[in-house]
């Protein structure tokens, strides 16, 4: 509920703080490898963008972190956030890594959420195989 004297300003704010929560919750449960919480933070019908096309809804995008969690839950794999922007329902995410078979080098996300549920997100990244 919007009260009348909120300003656009603490509106504003208000969502970039409800956008910040989602994404570093998300970020921490990919760091934890839960997998469960990870789904729990898309809506419904989400749509996840990546070079290889679109995934919708949790089904495609639970697939895609079953195999990155996976991957990044190998001995001496390692994964740090650069950087993360939010404005509005709007972040992004600037991270690398590293897996036993994979150099993530420069890779980013960008997120859309929407009551408190992220709605889209797209990836790109610059991989490396290793193997």
């Amino acid at each position: 509920m919007r009260h009348p004297e909120q300003t656009l300003a603490d509106r504003e704010s208000s969502a970039t703080r409800a956008t910040r929560s989602v994404v570093e919750s998300h970020v921490a449960r990919f760091a934890e490898g839960d997998l469960d919480g990870i789904l729990a933070d898309y809506a419904p019908g989400a749509i996840f963008f990546t070079p290889q096309g679109p995934l919708r809804g949790t089904g495609q995008i639970g697939a895609l972190f079953r195999s990155l969690l996976a991957e990044f839950g190998k001995p001496g794999a390692s994964f740090s956030l650069d950087h993360l922007c939010v404005e509005g329902d709007h972040a992004y995410l600037l991270w690398h890594g590293k897996t036993a078979d994979n150099d993530y080098e420069l890779c980013t996300d960008t997120f859309i959420v929407r009551n408190g549920k992220i709605a889209v997100q797209s990836f790109a990244a610059k991989i490396t195989p290793l193997r």
